[in-house]
Parts: C-alpha cells; structure tokens; sequence
C-alpha cells in the first residue's frame, strides 16, 4: 500500500462530516477529513488515495464516487426561512438537501418526505435535491413506518406489473390439476396442522402427523411450494430477490411477495388444498431420525393452531388434534435434548409485543411468553433445514448438483473468545479452550448451562452472544456453529426469504436428475452479498420500529423510576434495558457522581474515586430523564 495506488471500495460517514474507507484488502480502515470526501455520502462506492499517515493511522482523500449507495432518502422539511430543506433521518448524514421551490411539490415544514438527490455543484455546501413524495406529517404513526421502509432500502406497494403476473399466475395455476394428483405425493387425507401468531397471515409451514408402528411415526414437514408459481427470472422473482425478505415492522409487515400469493395461493390456510414442497421424516418417539425423503406434495390443513391455542390443547391433556400435538411436542423435546448433547447453544432472547391504540401509538408492551409449543415447530423447522442441507450436500459431492446453498455460521474469532474468556476469569470461571485458543459449540454450551441461576449468568450469556460471528449465506459449506449442525441451510420459508425459494429450486432439480443452467449458477453464485445487505437492512429497519415504539412509549414516563438490567458498557455512557419492556437507553457517565473508565476487556466501568463499578448484567434502579423520538433515544439517569 502506497500513496499513489488508488483503491476502490464502500465509504461509510457519520453525521460530524468524516469518512471512513473499508476494504477487505486493508487491515485497517482510511480516515477521510470532512474536506477530502468530495461530496461522497455514506455506503457510496468511492475511489480514494491515500494521502499519508499519523499514530492513529492512513488518512486518504475521495478521488471520485463510481456509485452511489442510493439516490432516494428520507427526511423532515425545514421551511422556516426563505429556503427550503430536507433534513434527513439517516444518521450518518452530514448534509441537509436543498430543495428549489418548484421541487418542493407543496410540502409543507415539518412533513415527512421523501427527496431524490439531483445533483450536487462543487462549490455548494448542500446537495440539490427534489421532493417526490409526502409521507405525512413527523411523528404521525403511519408516516414514520413508512419512512423506516423506505430508508432501509424497500419498497411498500408492488409495481403494477408485478401485481398483474400474481394475478395471472393464480388465474392460469391456481387450482390443483390433474397432473398435480399425478405427479406429486398426496398428504391431503393425512391429519395436518399450522401452528403461528394469533396475528399470522401467511402460513409458510405446516405438520402432518401419522404412526408407522409402535413408537415410529411419519412427521410430514410441509413448506409452500412458491417455486411451483415463482419462475426464474420472471417479474415476480425478480422483485422478490430485490427485496431479499419480507420485513416485519410493529405494526404491518412489508412482504416479499404480492398478497395475492402470500396470503392466498401460495400460503397453507385451513380448510384449503395446497400445493407443498415436503421433507418427510420417519422418526422414533426418542427423535431418532430412521429415514427422510423430500417431494413436492398436495396437503390440506385440517386446522390452523395459534401457539397459544396449541398450548391451551397441550396443557388441557385433551381437545382437537391433542394426540398429535403431544407426540409432537414429546418428539421436538428429544430433539431439543439431542441437540444439546451435540453441541447446540441456546441463547434464548426476551422478545416484546405492542399493543397500539387507533393513532398508532403504544400504550402497553408485554413480553412474549415462550412457550412449548414456539419451541415444537421450531424444531421440526430446524430438522427440515438440517436434513435438506445433508442432501444437497451429498449431491454436489457425488456431482448430482452444481452447487447448494448454505447457511453458515463460522466458529468465533479467536480475540473475542480471548477477551470473553478473560471476563470468565474475572468472574471465577474457565472457559474451556481448544489449544488454537478457540471454543468448540459443545464446550460452550456446557459451560453455559453450569450458569444457570447464577448472579453472573445474564452476564456472561450476554457477553457470550457479543463474541459470536455473524450467521451468512455461502455456496460453501462449514457448518452452523451455533446449532452444532454440520449441515445446515434454509428451506422453510420462501414466502418471506429469498434464500429458502432458492432451495426450493435446487433440491427440485435434484429430486428430478437435472441441472441448472450456467446463468442460473452465475446468478446464485453472484446473489450472496446482496442478500446478505438485504438481510441486514431488513433487521436493522425492524429493529428500528421496535427502538421507536420504545422510545415512544416512554415519552409518557418521562420522570419516572424502572428497574433495569445493564445490556452495555463504553466510553461514553452505561447501556441499561427496563426489565418489563425491554426499553434500552444510556446512562452517559458524564451524568455520574465519579469519573468512570472503560475497561474493554472486564465489559465495565469503574470509578476512580469510588471504585463502583458497573458491568453487563447488573440490575440497576433508572430513571427516564429524555425521550428522543427524531433520533431514537433514551436517556437515563441512575437513581
């Protein structure tokens, strides 16, 4: 690396104006000053020189922007004085657009917009930019949802083309034909059932439930067959790799393809024959898996469960379908135990629910009970997805296929698990490590489960999750770590996940002896990294509704005591999340009685003077001192 080479790669802003350049090449990042980006805006893709270097490392200069990240953005008009602007949501933004009056198409100040970028003169300060739609006004519910949609990169409606193929296609392929009954596996006389959300509108996945003999039973674990209407390459597939995944936001779900076949001919309703790609599993009451086999199917739903509903049916010990969802149950807790043994880790995560008044606006929030039956399908979605990924694996290795598609997730990195095991240390523990300074699944896991009760045991867990990789999309198999699965891909979901209607297309090319084509296998080979971006930006946009509804809800106790669990620690401030509501905010530890020092490697804080210190984990009285709806913040004070 010199001074003269040029490199080309993502360049990522924060809202005080600096770059920074990333590239898998470099070992350490490029700083770009506010006054060497050259009007480059965050994730562009950029070419930048290097320009020279200090202790803290090389700094560069933006040469020229190859792409741009995105044209469309989201902001809030500022009209207030004889020029109109758009300041924009994205917090890594560090300029607001100047809008020209006879692009500013009526909005008025404070409205929620959407601004396309026009252009951006060299000698101008601000970007030229048009408004193109007017999503309401700032702080209406409707408005902000829409606004955390489109920042991340998604649409709402569909294109009326697209709109006008899903009607065809269930116009032309909607019923069950005869060389359907002809050519696929008939499950329409077994007992099948769905169990999701009371709130569900699409059932991807269905059980079907038969004895082969005395302790021996058939689990039919069936999938939409999407693949069956969703062809390669046509308007439909082409959306639905744009969009990658379906995004579940508070209050709506912004889906992955038209409603016409995620909430009719391609979901599992009751009381409806459907067309299913299955994986048949033959298996014993103890979870031993005697035999599998895969095929494209016909099923009908004969009942459609809520979890808590199969629940109630379970803990009565009797009611609808009771012997079926018993012997299921039973099963999916030997898995669960064979898992464990295995290997598998369990980091089982609190998750919460709003309850919204006719505005929008959260007046209640209430944690989700797990139950027994979340875990049963769970299971069985689990088994499916292993036992796909087995037999694509072993038909690319005996050259049946040209590739599969895995989900992996590679072991940790070695530094996190020597920082993570210098806390267990610190807290009286030791961490199993392999001699490359590792921790095997198993290992982990054990160590985990010795924890349970424990003062320390949120801690470590929490800690323990921080050091894990990152679960990914690769045509190159590693295993899951996590699941202590050496195989493992996703195949029970493809009317909210690309990935899975991917699957679906390989393991039908396999079950017939074909091949796919070469555009094909460039297609997938190629499509990785953006469903890996597409994934993020549909986690990052639902975490982000959650985080506002949070932030919202709190609005109305401002002023108030909670007790809280400390979720974080840095140099700036004590990250703490109430117990009940799971609302995460900052203590920042300029607001504390002593000067506080981060200690990275302990996951705390201490106090010079006091020597208190604060670590992940801790269960701390707050109180909420400010609620940031236009950054999406909490700020508390220790009590």
């Amino acid at each position: 690396m010199n001074n003269e080479e040029e490199l080309t790669g993502k360049i990522s802003t924060n809202s005080k104006g600096f770059g920074f350049f990333r590239s898998p090449e470099l070992e350490e990042d490029i700083f770009i000053s506010p006054t060497d980006l050259n009007q480059a805006l965050n994730n562009d893709i950029v070419s930048i020189k290097i320009t020279g270097k200090t202790d803290e490392g090389p700094f560069g200069t933006v040469t020229d922007i190859i792409r741009r990240a995105r044209t469309k953005y989201v902001g809030v008009v500022d009209s207030q004085s004889s020029a109109c602007f758009v300041m924009l949501d994205d917090k890594k933004a560090y300029v607001d657009f100047y809008i020209p009056q006879n692009e500013q198409k009526n909005a008025k100040h404070r409205d929620k917009v959407v601004v396309e970028l026009t252009g951006w003169k060299k000698e101008s300060k601000n970007p030229t930019g048009k408004i193109v739609e007017i999503l309401g006004k700032k702080g209406d519910n409707d408005a902000e949802m829409r606004a955390i949609v489109i920042e991340g990169g998604f649409e709402g409606e569909f294109p009326s083309e697209v709109e006008a193929e899903a009607r065809k296609i269930k116009s032309e392929r909607g019923g069950i034909t005869e060389s359907d009954k002809a050519e696929r596996e008939d499950f329409r006389s077994v007992p099948t059932l769905t169990i999701d959300p009371e709130t569900a509108k699409d059932f991807d996945d269905a059980l079907s439930f038969s004895k082969v003999s005395e302790g021996v039973f058939e689990v039919g674990i069936h999938i939409a067959d999407v693949s069956h209407f969703v062809d390669f390459e046509s308007k439909l597939d082409k959306e639905a790799y744009e969009r990658g995944f379906s995004v579940y936001l508070v209050d709506r779900t912004i889906p992955m393809l038209p409603e016409i076949l995620s909430n009719d001919l391609c979901s599992l309703n009751p009381n409806e024959d459907k067309h299913a790609f299955s994986a048949i599993i033959t298996i014993t009451k103890e979870g031993e898996v005697k035999d599998r086999r895969f095929a494209k199917s016909l099923i009908h739903s004969n009942k459609r469960f809520s979890y808590e509903a199969a629940q109630e049916t379970l803990n009565a010990g009797s009611g609808e379908y009771f012997e079926e969802l018993s012997m299921l149950n039973h099963i999916a807790k030997k898995l669960v135990e064979i898992n464990r043994k295995a290997g598998s880790i369990e980091f089982e995560t609190d998750e919460v629910t709003f309850e919204l008044d006719a505005q929008g606006r959260p007046i209640k929030v209430v944690r989700k009970e797990r139950l027994d039956t979340h875990k049963l399908v769970e299971e069985f979605m689990l088994l499916a997805n292993r036992e796909v990924a087995k037999r694509m694996s072993t038909a690319v290795e005996e050259d049946k296929a040209d590739l599969s598609l895995y989900r992996v997730h590679d072991v940790p990195p070695v530094e996190r698990i020597e920082n993570y095991s210098t806390l267990v240390r610190a807290l009286g523990h030791k961490l199993p490590l392999t001699e490359e300074g590792s921790v095997t699944s198993k290992d982990l896991g054990e160590f985990l489960a010795t924890l349970d009760g424990k003062a320390e045991e949120s801690l470590l867990k929490t800690a323990a999750i921080r050091s894990m990789s990152k679960a990914t999309y690769s045509t190159q198999n590693i295993g899951h770590y996590g699941l202590a699965f050496e195989y493992y891909t996703h195949f029970t979901s493809p009317i909210r996940r690309y990935a899975d209607l991917v699957i679906h297309r390989l393991l039908y090319k396999v079950l017939k002896g074909d091949s796919i084509t070469q555009k094909e296998a460039d297609f997938y080979f190629d499509m990785i990294p953006h469903l890996t971006e597409r994934e993020s930006a549909a986690v990052d946009a639902e975490r982000t509704s959650v985080k506002y509804k949070h932030v919202e809800f709190m609005l109305s106790h401002v002023g108030d005591t909670f007790e809280g669990t400390v979720t974080g620690v840095s140099e700036w401030g004590i990250y703490v999340e109430e117990n009940e509501t799971k609302a995460e905010g900052m203590v920042s530890l300029r607001s504390l009685d002593d000067h506080f020092t981060f200690e990275r490697e302990s996951y705390r804080v201490r106090g010079e003077k006091t020597k208190k210190v604060y670590r992940l984990g801790d269960s701390v009285t707050f109180k909420v001192v400010r609620a940031d709806l236009d950054r999406k913040q909490l700020d508390y004070e220790l009590v």
